[in-house]
């Protein structure tokens, strides 16, 4: 059983199986949906949506075509640091726990820059149409210039704010908006698990 839950447990794994879920949802909604194209999975609470961003986590926008190519050349920096510190780590005296999360944005981060680099030119448009593996006239965009594909939404709740509320008062809202994936799941866990546990990751570093 031990081995089994350190077989589970090591980085490796959790990366592969990380990038493996993450890159065939992806793949399987550009070559099965146009954009815009949902579908309910749980009633009105779990939806597949496609969207694209340009930009970072849970579609918010990056400025403009230089930002776009800043946003992917600083992930690309930052997943080769990650990746480094994770290699060196000890792994005899390192927690468990920091290794997973490392794993874990590690993970996104690069099921992420794989999109930006590489779908660009792999892919076509998905405007009104599925979009084709590999098309003979060529890709959508340049390499680096990739959209990130999203497709997990949950509009958990839908209402209004009452109206006695200042600023928000009688307002719209809807919880939870964003769009997002699997690697944008697996950076956010990695994130808050390391902040909420930090101490305890880092006590014998």
């Amino acid at each position: 059983m031990k081995r089994v839950v350190n077989f589970l447990s090591h980085p490796l794994f959790i990366v592969l199986t990380i990038l493996t879920a993450d890159q065939w949802s992806k793949f399987w909604i550009k070559t099965n949906m146009f954009l815009g194209e949902e579908f309910p999975v749980l009633g009105d609470w779990f939806i597949i949506h496609f969207t694209e961003n340009n930009g970072m986590a849970f579609g918010i926008e990056f400025a403009g075509e230089y930002g776009k190519l800043f946003l992917t050349l600083f992930r690309i920096i930052v997943v080769t640091v990650i990746g480094i510190y994770l290699f060196r780590l000890p792994k005899k005296t390192t927690s468990k726990g920091l290794l997973i999360t490392g794993s874990l944005i590690f993970a996104g981060a690069v099921g992420n820059i794989i999109d930006s680099v590489f779908y660009g030119v792999i892919f076509d448009e998905s405007y009104n149409q599925v979009a084709t593996f590999l098309p003979e006239s060529g890709g959508y965009s340049p390499l680096l210039y990739g959209k990130v594909v999203d497709m997990l939404y949950f509009p958990l709740m839908d209402g209004f704010f009452p109206d006695w509320l200042p600023i928000w008062g009688g307002q719209h809202f809807l919880f939870f908006r964003p769009v997002f994936n699997i690697a944008d799941s697996a950076i956010t866990v990695g994130i808050f698990s390391l902040l909420i546990f930090q101490r305890k990751f880092f006590k014998n570093l």
